[in-house]
């Protein structure tokens, strides 16, 4: 059983706990494979024989994933748990005390020895850094990139050594059938999003660290992306309220969790990520839309930003971020490599094809 212990998850299938206090788990208890309600640990048997499994898909013929909050037997798949939805808190205090105990407790309790951080500068991954205050923090980027210059603002503001990983393309091109094979996708968005993480990852490896601290779980939990803040405006979102269309992004976690638990294992680290802890989904969930996003200002991410101001500095508390992709470069670089390689803007999925072209699938 990975990250947590078969009691634990015991005890959640016998009560029905879909948040029974830990960062995630998947494996095989008592002949069944279990994943958790979010899908923070990602599993796989063999289609139509769950006794052949593993956690990573490479390792069968024809796999496929438990879905989050399922068991799969000799049965079949059941669901056994369902993501809680509690009624919006009304009490503004004490909303914002639930989120700031249960963020600073996750972040604390990280072990930080063979620790490394990846750190963008953003409030997500500065908030998990001043938990481990003597953990290294690394940033991946192209030169110049937005990323790279918010890092080292945040560093320096927060007194931290930074190690920036700059990007290439070569080191672009050569990662790509590394992370298409880990990943078993060839998208581009999925591709452009965990290149950088890879290749930070691989130098976070290579430097003896074997964990990586990451943000990942704020934008979902906490309401930071622009087609929530813009809901029910945003076509992009089907909910009628902002916390509607938060709980929308909450469901896509499992499938980017996938996506970037895998890459980072390829690359030799285990991923950590606090701001995943039940504790913290618990005390997100219940969120109004006000401590999601301040729309008159513009302000996403507002109970998060509130919580980590006893630990950060104010402009690490209000910085703002840039989706990986485009704060790192990566976008806009694999975009110019598909057409420098003949893969114009004109061709269907242009970028695609030339992922494709380098696995040897096209």
């Amino acid at each position: 059983m990975r990250g947590a212990s078969e009691s634990q998850v015991r005890d959640a299938l016998e009560s029905g706990d879909p948040l029974p206090g830990t960062a995630g788990f998947a494996g095989e208890l008592d002949g069944v494979l279990v994943r958790d309600v979010l899908g923070r640990q990602p599993i796989f048997s063999e289609a139509g024989d769950h006794t052949t499994w593993s956690f990573d898909h490479r390792n069968l013929s024809n796999p496929v994933a438990v879905p989050p909050g399922h068991t799969r037997n000799t049965n079949g798949l059941e669901q056994v748990w369902e993501l809680p939805n509690p009624p919006a808190e009304t009490d503004r205090e004490a909303a914002l005390e639930q989120v700031k105990t249960a963020v600073l407790e996750s972040t604390r309790e990280v072990e930080s020895e063979g620790l490394a951080v990846a750190f963008s500068g953003g409030v997500d991954s500065s908030i998990v850094a001043a938990g481990v205050p003597d953990a290294p923090c690394y940033v991946a980027g192209f030169e110049g990139s937005h990323d790279i210059d918010a890092a080292c603002d945040a560093a320096d503001a927060m007194d931290r050594d930074l190690r920036v990983v700059e990007l290439t393309h070569d080191e672009l091109k050569r990662a790509i059938p590394e992370v298409v094979a880990a990943l078993g996708r060839t998208n581009p968005m999925d591709v452009q999003i965990v290149l950088p993480l890879y290749l930070l990852a691989e130098q976070v490896a290579a430097d003896g660290y074997d964990k990586l601290a990451v943000g990942q779980g704020a934008d979902e939990l906490f309401g930071g992306y622009a087609k929530v803040a813009k809901a029910p405006g945003d076509h992009r979102v089907e909910a009628e309220t902002i916390r509607g269309a938060a709980r929308e992004m909450i469901q896509t976690l499992p499938d980017q969790l996938e996506r970037d638990l895998l890459t980072l294992r390829a690359a030799g680290v285990e991923p950590v990520a606090p701001l995943l802890d039940d504790r913290v989904v618990s005390a997100a969930l219940p969120l109004p839309d006000e401590l999601l996003v301040d729309v008159e200002a513009s302000r996403r991410k507002v109970a998060l930003r509130e919580a980590s101001r006893d630990v950060l500095p104010e402009s690490v508390v209000e910085a703002n971020k840039k989706a990986v992709q485009y704060g790192t470069y990566a976008s806009r670089e694999l975009d110019r490599l598909a057409r420098q390689a003949g893969y114009k803007r004109r061709m269907d999925n242009h970028v695609e094809q030339y992922i494709q072209s380098l696995v040897g699938e096209n």
